[in-house]
């Protein structure tokens, strides 16, 4: 019997958290009753009742985790995750449930049949994806951002910042090592991604059916202008 140890990076996510983490338990005791799985909410320094709810959570499900950080960032939140974990294999996803949960089900089969993967990639962008409810810009700027990547940075997936990726957990320690610890955003993601397919380790692209929330947040000039430094930032390191 393998462990899985899913992340949940939040902040300031009093609103969505419960109900994220009260249907992934239920889903996993469902249809996975044979797996092993622990989920683990890492708190980018909520200001809201995030914390107390999390903790909530910790006290009613034995086999939920909550660790609160002082960066924010998912990248931040990867990396406290991983240090604190033990299963066999590690990953992430959002706690809004906006990648389809049922794809879970791929990442265990997936494990279980190929010994030698190392990585899942979850992707929105991949032959057979789906997205749903995201507004046009954001369509044409992931698009533009992994015509970059695959240009300056030679990579291979079709999408490097979808919020649903697996590792085993040697794989994912050692690209933590390897990549910039000063980076706490998406773009830590996506040199974990970088690092992972120069490693010429097995890597599996999994197409998605994403579903965007209405009330998201996202600044997308200045978050691209990030990811376009951070681009060149990586090539000139590799």
């Amino acid at each position: 019997m393998r462990s899985f140890n899913i992340l949940f990076p939040v902040y300031n996510e009093e609103n969505r958290l419960e109900r994220g983490i009260r249907e992934t338990a239920a889903f996993l005791k469902r249809y996975l009753p044979d797996e092993t799985f622990y989920l683990t909410i890492v708190d980018n320094a909520s200001t809201d009742r995030t914390e107390a709810v999390a903790r909530s959570l910790t006290e009613e499900f034995p086999e939920v985790d909550y660790i609160r950080i002082t960066e924010k960032g998912v990248g931040a939140a990867f990396r406290a995750g991983v240090a604190r974990n033990t299963s066999e294999i590690v990953g992430y996803m959002d706690v809004d449930l906006s990648t389809d949960i049922r794809h879970l089900l791929s990442v265990v089969a997936l494990f279980s049949e190929y010994p030698d993967l190392m990585m899942v990639n979850g992707s929105k962008q991949a032959k057979g994806a789906r997205t749903i409810g995201r507004k046009w810009y954001r369509n044409l700027t992931s698009k533009g951002l992994t015509m970059v990547m695959k240009t300056r940075l030679h990579m291979q997936q079709a999408d490097a910042i979808c919020g649903f990726k697996f590792f085993r957990k040697d794989f994912a320690e050692e690209l933590i090592r390897q990549s910039d610890t000063t980076e706490n955003g998406w773009f830590f993601i996506i040199e974990l991604l970088i690092r992972a397919e120069r490693s010429g380790e097995m890597i599996v692209e999994l197409p998605v059916r994403y579903v965007e929330e209405e009330g998201g947040h996202v600044h997308v000039i200045r978050q691209t202008i990030d990811y376009l430094k951070n681009i060149e930032k990586l090539r000139r390191k590799l």
